[in-house]
Order: C-alpha cells, then structure tokens, then sequence
C-alpha cells in the first residue's frame, strides 16, 4: 500500500520578505517605523509654563477666596465652578508641556 502525504495545513504558500521572516522581522524591513520628532520642535513657547502656572494659581485663588468668602459677590457656588475648571485646563495644559 502507497502512504500518501498529508497536506502541511497551510492554505498559502510561506512567502519571504527581505532576510527576516515572521515577527522577527524589523520595523524597517515592515515600514512601520516612524521616526522620532527632531527635539528643536519638540520644545513649548516660553509663554506656555507661565499659563499653565497662572491657570493652577488662578483657579487655587478663586478656590480659596471663595472659602474664605473676600471675593465680590459673597459666597458663590460659580466661583467654585470657575476655579475647579482654571485648575483642570491648567493640569491638562501640562501634560502637554515640553
């Protein structure tokens, strides 16, 4: 009786790209390698840091002059609304600080 041979279990032939083969390959040889960000541009304006400063200081003012209620118009639940959102576009401003 004649064995016959069994099918690899492969449905399309194994191909080669460059040298490198399968998840061993580099990300040159793919092209999925993007290359990094000069750092001449990578660098804020000067005037950036002092905003993000002056946001997280402002919003602390309006916070405390609130509490301790030295800010016109009495007691405000706006004040406290206009400084917790000072304080969170300031911390969101510096994550993005360079």
């Amino acid at each position: 009786m004649a064995r016959t041979q069994k099918p690899s279990g492969r449905a399309a032939p194994k191909t080669h790209r460059g040298t490198a083969t399968g998840r061993y390959m580099s990300a040159e040889q793919t092209g999925r390698y993007t290359r990094p960000i000069p750092k001449d541009t990578r660098r804020s304006p000067k005037w950036f840091g002092p905003l993000v400063i002056g946001l997280l200081l402002f919003g602390a003012f309006l916070l405390v002059g609130n509490y301790l209620s030295f800010l016109p118009g009495a007691v405000s639940p706006w004040y406290l609304v206009a400084g917790f959102i000072s304080i969170v576009v300031g911390f969101g401003l510096a994550t993005k600080l360079r």
